[in-house]
């Protein structure tokens, strides 16, 4: 099952550095995003989602003005109470269209809520990606062991042997 933790890293990840190029995922060749996630695959929809990720990557790199942009953001959104047998369920209403991106903030709220301090920019500046650590001291720098973390350790021991 996928959750909502994986549709905000999907948002925040879906403008990677390639070539030393920013590119673009969302309503783009290839997104396939809106489809995993349920949602419209509409240019609006796409739009909203781009705004969404770069309010939270400006919020999450500790630019605190763009806080202002959420109001915007979740304007047309409400969570409304579901009475169950097993207690209360809420129900997010919000336009199609901005659905996904109104999701993605209510799990950013929940992560930074849940586990805080350990959503994270890469510790590559070249990199623009994130990374929610979930390992046990919280020290997780990169967005991948396998590619950031190898080339950041290579570059460190390169300088250290110079």
């Amino acid at each position: 099952m996928i959750s909502d933790e994986d549709l905000l890293m999907s948002v925040l990840n879906s403008a990677p550095i390639i070539d030393g190029e920013r590119t673009e995922r969302l309503g783009g060749p290839g997104d396939d995003l809106t489809e995993r996630f349920g949602g419209t695959g509409s240019a609006a929809e796409a739009r909203h989602l781009r705004a969404t990720r770069d309010t939270l990557h400006e919020i999450i790199r500790g630019r605190t003005e763009a806080a202002a942009n959420l109001a915007a953001l979740v304007s047309r959104a409400v969570l409304t109470p579901e009475a169950t047998t097993t207690g209360l369920r809420w129900e997010l209403r919000a336009p199609a269209d901005e659905r996904l991106g109104v999701r993605a903030l209510l799990a950013w709220t929940a992560v930074t809520e849940q586990l805080p301090g350990r959503l994270r920019p890469c510790a590559n500046d070249e990199c623009n990606l994130f990374l929610v650590d979930h390992s046990r001291p919280g020290a997780a720098k990169w967005c991948s062991m396998a590619s950031c973390g190898n080339r950041m350790k290579a570059r460190a021991h390169a300088a250290r042997r110079r």
